[in-house]
């Protein structure tokens, strides 16, 4: 059976390889679905550590099977390696070599720690009871996203439990959130084009104004928030992009609109479509014009399995220490680790990884995002310690 605290000194012995290997990652970012060096670099690793079955079920992910020594779960965990489109403005020395494309989410990091847990358990095969699944995971930054792609390949059909790690530079190094029930929302989006009749806008009399309609389209869909929802559940529906016409002195024939629309609970989803179509063809009907309407699902909710939840605050707890729990709510971003638990119940990990005497306070998805690397070695102590719990 499995010791049940981490083995320091494997870990300790390992953190440096780690931190180059999140380095290396960084200086090499790759755009989603792009991912041909990055996956071929964690390819290339995992076969080295030896143990482990290694395959690519999709042209830039890669998967690592290690079966123990007696049966047991299965046991998934989950890293992402796609980059951003954003030019980096760092002068670290791993800043990115890949003009316009950047690590800007910490996935860098989430790759490396996972490959550091591999490594390590890899060496621990006849120890474990059952069978790990490390998944490197493209794509996770655009919809429909790699996720799903993994789970009708078949990655994890007879998965038991699923965990995933997000570094969050909002988070301090030495916290981690535990978070019970909605981590991310639904993130969907929509497009709207509101048509009506242009014309000069000294005679507005002989037109029909869309960007009259849009106005008051754009207005009315914040009602939906504040006149048609329960006060008790939450729902951000913002309009992002607006494109109309060309000249001052002309109204034009129609009105391009998008928008996010982020929640938690699929009644709450379905509700909002349906509340935002009626609006467009209420204005549109009321003035004459028309629309056309355009409703894209995006990723769901992640949402954390309160039993599998409790292992792992017991596994940070376990690995780390009880002063590094931090008890949190979902935010209303989106997570395409949400595709996992269609198939298995799973647990969402926030580590910190923000240090503002180091400089690290910036957002993700800021061309200054970076991560305190002293973060890497919590995440694979936590990965580790829940292999050890959920499968020793």
């Amino acid at each position: 059976m499995l010791q049940p605290n981490v083995d320091n000194q494997k870990i300790s012995a390992i953190k440096d390889t780690v931190k180059e290997w999140r380095r290396y990652l960084h200086r090499h970012p790759e755009l989603s679905f792009h991912e041909e060096k990055t996956s071929q670099f964690v390819y290339d690793q995992l076969v080295s550590f030896g143990g482990l079955k290694v395959t690519r079920p999709t042209k830039t992910s890669v998967v690592a099977t290690l079966i123990g020594s007696q049966p047991g779960k299965i046991l998934g965990f989950r890293a992402d390696m796609d980059a951003l489109p954003i030019h980096e403005e760092n002068q670290a020395e791993y800043v990115s070599e890949n003009p316009g494309v950047m690590h800007a989410c910490g996935h860098d990091g989430h790759t490396a720690m996972l490959l550091g847990a591999a490594k390590i358990l890899a060496e621990m095969k006849d120890e474990i009871r059952g069978e790990i699944r490390f998944i490197f995971q493209h794509a996770e930054e655009l919809p429909p996203g790699g996720a799903q792609e993994l789970v009708d390949a078949g990655v994890v059909d007879d998965v038991d439990y699923m965990i995933g790690i997000h570094l969050m530079s909002l988070l301090p190094t030495g916290k981690v959130g535990i978070v019970y029930g909605p981590v991310t929302a639904n993130s969907d989006m929509f497009d709207l084009k509101i048509v009506g009749k242009g014309g000069h806008s000294s005679q507005p009399e002989n037109s029909i104004d869309p960007v009259l309609m849009a106005a008051q389209f754009i207005t009315n869909i914040q009602q939906i928030v504040s006149r048609n929802l329960n006060p008790k559940e939450q729902l951000v529906i913002s309009t992002t992009t607006l494109q109309a016409g060309g000249a001052k002195n002309v109204i034009p024939e129609s009105v391009q609109i998008g928008g996010s629309v982020r929640s938690f609970s699929p009644e709450v989803r379905e509700q909002a479509v349906s509340f935002i179509e009626r609006i467009a063809k209420g204005v549109t009907e009321a003035h004459g014009g028309t629309y056309e309407f355009h409703y894209q699902y995006g990723y769901s909710t992640v949402f954390n399995d309160k039993d599998l939840t409790k292992i792992v605050e017991e596994c940070v707890t376990e690995a780390l220490g009880e002063n590094f729990v931090e008890y949190g709510e979902g935010a209303m971003g989106g997570e395409d680790f949400s595709a996992y638990l269609q198939k298995a119940p799973g647990c969402f990990i926030p580590v910190g990884a923000g240090n503002a005497e180091k400089g690290i306070v910036y957002p993700h998805h800021h061309p200054r995002f970076d991560i305190d690397e002293d973060a890497l070695e919590h995440g694979v102590r936590i990965f580790v310690q829940a292999a050890k719990k959920i499968l020793g």
